[in-house]
Order: C-alpha cells, then structure tokens, then sequence
C-alpha cells in the first residue's frame, strides 16, 4: 500500500480549484434556471402595437368611455376628410349612449371593445375579464350591429390573464404605436399634433380619446398624413 503526502502549498491549491469549480457551476446553474424562469414567465399571447410596415397606412383610434359631447364634432371631421377609424367603446357608455354609438357604426367606422365598466384589466382574474369583454359585446352588438373581435384594454394593461382572456374569446389586443396623450390637461392641441407629426411611421396605430384638444388638433393632424402620402383606415386594415 502507497501512502502519499500532500505538502501544504498542494493542499491550497487543491482546495482553490476545488473552490472555483464549485463556484463556476453554482453560476452556470444560476444562469441555466434564470433563462427557464423568463422563459416560462413570457406569456405566449402578445398585445399588437402595430400593423403592416410595409404598407403606407396609418390607423386612428379613440378610445370611449367619456367625451360624447366632442364626438359628433369629431365625426363631421373624420367625415370631412373622408378617414375611416377605430372607436373603441365600453359597454357601460354605449349603453348609456346608444345614439351616439349607433351614429359612429353608421358612419362607417369600426368599433371595437374596451371593456364593460373601464376598469383595472391587470387586477382581474381571466374570468373577470372576459366577463368584461362578453358583455360589452353583447351591448355594441344591440346596439351598433357590429360584432367586435379588436379589444384595447383600459390604460393599456395587458398581464398575461388579460391577453389571455382576449385571447379565448377571439379576440386581438390592440395597444398603439404612437399615445398622444390627449387626455392630460396640459397637453396643447400643438402638443398632440406635433407628437403624431414626429412619430408617424407605415403601420402605426395613433392612440387619441374625445377631448377638446383633440377636436382641436385633429384637423391638423389628417391634413399632414394624407399630404405626407398615408392612407388612414381602421385598425383590421392596417394590420393586414
């Protein structure tokens, strides 16, 4: 039988590189179960921010649970330039509403969902929001005769139980490309063209509500895409 004796200076060093490889794998590990962990966390059902970028159209959207009184002006402008947008209705405001609503369908607008009662999409369950989304469709269908199949969340959350529910329910989650932010205050109808103005780009979906600085800003704002060569239509054209 051998016997052997490790010197002192071969003790460390056996023990160092014993060290680093312990070292060297717990990080692998860490690396390896960090990567499966964002992998399971990404939801497989993804929010749409915009349509065909190949093709020169633009698609304007309004979002609606308030501002009917800004709508008929905004509907004799859309007129006005010929445009054909996305209005995206709660069914609470529809229903409290339904002539304005019917109006927006008859003027050959697409309407689209945005849930019953406007609320927190993020802080319900699945279930909870496709009963949002259900009953909303079940009223513009009343109400316009239009089946909605485009549903944009409110204030644009969309956690994984939320696209989902879209989802499950034949829906596509709209979001946008370019958010005037139209329904702050202290956004001048300037403001909110020369946003539209700086950010246009083929595909993109232009997110704007009913307000007064809307009403004020929008003919300013079909005048420059068309003159810039943009076609502007609903949300179903520009993304196919």
């Amino acid at each position: 039988m051998r016997i052997y004796f490790w010197s002192y200076r071969q003790i460390i060093t056996g023990g160092l590189v014993l060290l680093l490889l312990i070292i060297a794998g717990t990080i692998s590990y860490g690396r390896i179960n960090a990567e499966v962990t964002v992998l399971q966390g990404k939801s497989p059902w993804q929010p749409i921010y915009q349509g065909n970028s190949d093709s020169p159209k633009m698609a304007l959207t309004f979002n609606v649970d308030w501002g009917e009184e800004y709508l008929p002006e905004i509907l004799d402008q859309l007129k006005e330039y010929r445009v054909k947008c996305t209005f995206f209705l709660t069914g609470r405001w529809a229903q409290k509403f339904p002539a304005v609503a019917k109006l927006i369908a008859q003027e050959g607008h697409e309407i689209g969902n945005h849930g019953y009662s406007h609320p927190h999409p993020d802080r319900l369950s699945k279930n909870e929001n496709q009963e949002e989304i259900f009953r909303t469709e079940k009223a513009l269908l009343e109400i316009t005769g239009q089946k909605t199949s485009l549903f944009a969340p409110p204030y644009g959350e969309h956690g994984s139980q939320v696209l989902e529910a879209a989802e499950e329910l034949g829906y596509r989650t709209i979001l946008w490309t370019i958010d005037t932010i139209d329904w702050d205050s202290n956004r001048s109808p300037e403001m909110i063209f020369a946003k539209v103005k700086e950010k246009a780009q083929k595909g993109a979906i232009v997110l704007m509500h009913p307000t007064e600085r809307t009403v004020q800003a929008l003919p300013l704002i079909l005048k420059y895409l068309q003159q810039e060569g943009y076609a502007l239509v609903t949300v179903s054209q520009v993304l196919n």
